[in-house]
C-alpha cells in the first residue's frame, strides 16, 4: 500500500507517519521509485503500537524509542523484556524529598519481607520511594500501614498480566505483548482504581449499596 493507505487504515496523518521515520520508531517503507514507498501490514501494526504507546499509555517519542528498541530485541528471555520495558517506562522523579531515605528503607523492607526477586535499587522502588516520601513530607505517614494490602493485590495482578502474556506463543508476539502490557495495562488499572473508588465511596460514604454516584 501506499503512505496515503497506510494513512486512511491507522488514522494517522501522513506528516506524522514521515515523522515516525525520520525518528525511527516506524521503518521506512520498501522503495518502488525514487519518489514512492510501499508499505505493509507490518506497518500498520507497528503504527497502532506506537500510537497506543504515546496517546493511552502517554510515553514520550523518546520513551516509545526506547520501549520499540526493547522489541526488537533479538534473544531476550520474557523476564530482560519485561525488566527493560519497566526501566523504559518508569518515571525518575526528584529524589531530593525529605524522608526520603526512610522511604527507600520501608521499600526495601517491603521487598525483602515479601521475599520479591527484585533489586532494591530498580528504578520502581525508587519511584515508590519518592511517592512515600510525599505521603509522609504531607502527614499521611500512616499510609505505610496498608502497603502489604496494595502488595497483595499487586501480586495477583502480575500473575494475571504475565499468565495474559503466557498466551502468545509466537517469540514476536510475545515480546509486543510484555511491552503493551506493561503499558496500556497500567492505564487500564489506573482507570479501574478510579471506577472502583467511586463505587467503594458510595457504599461506604452514602449508604447506598445499590446506587452508584460520580
Amino acid at each position: 500500500m501506499r503512505i496515503g493507505e497506510l494513512s486512511r487504515t491507522t488514522g494517522v496523518a501522513v506528516p506524522t507517519i514521515k515523522f515516525y521515520v525520520r525518528e525511527g520508531l516506524l521503518p521506512a517503507g520498501r522503495l518502488t521509485s525514487p519518489n514512492q514507498a510501499s508499505y505493509d501490514d507490518s506497518h500498520v501494526r507497528r503504527l497502532r503500537l506506537i500510537r497506543g504507546l504515546i496517546d493511552v499509555g502517554g510515553l514520550s517519542v523518546a520513551t516509545v524509542r526506547e520501549v520499540l528498541t526493547v522489541v526488537e530485541a533479538p534473544g531476550e528471555s520474557v523476564h530482560n523484556v519485561l525488566g527493560a520495558a519497566h526501566d523504559a517506562i518508569t518515571p525518575r522523579p526528584a529524589s531530593g524529598s525529605e524522608g526520603l531515605p526512610e522511604a527507600r528503607e520501608a521499600v526495601g523492607e517491603l521487598i525483602r519481607r515479601r521475599g520479591w526477586r527484585a533489586e532494591e535499587d530498580h528504578p520502581a522502588a525508587e519511584a515508590m520511594a519518592v511517592a512515600l516520601a510525599a505521603f509522609q513530607g504531607l502527614g499521611q505517614g500512616a499510609f505505610m500501614e496498608v502497603l502489604d494490602d496494595y502488595a497483595d493485590a499487586c501480586e495477583r495482578i502480575a500473575d494475571a498480566d504475565l499468565a495474559y502474556v503466557g498466551r502468545t506463543t509466537e517469540v514476536e508476539g510475545l515480546v509486543e505483548s510484555v511491552v503493551v502490557g506493561a503499558v496500556l495495562g497500567g492505564a487500564v488499572l489506573s482507570a479501574m482504581r478510579r471506577l472502583a473508588h467511586v463505587d467503594r465511596s458510595a457504599r461506604r460514604f452514602e449508604g447506598g449499596e445499590g446506587e452508584a454516584t460520580g
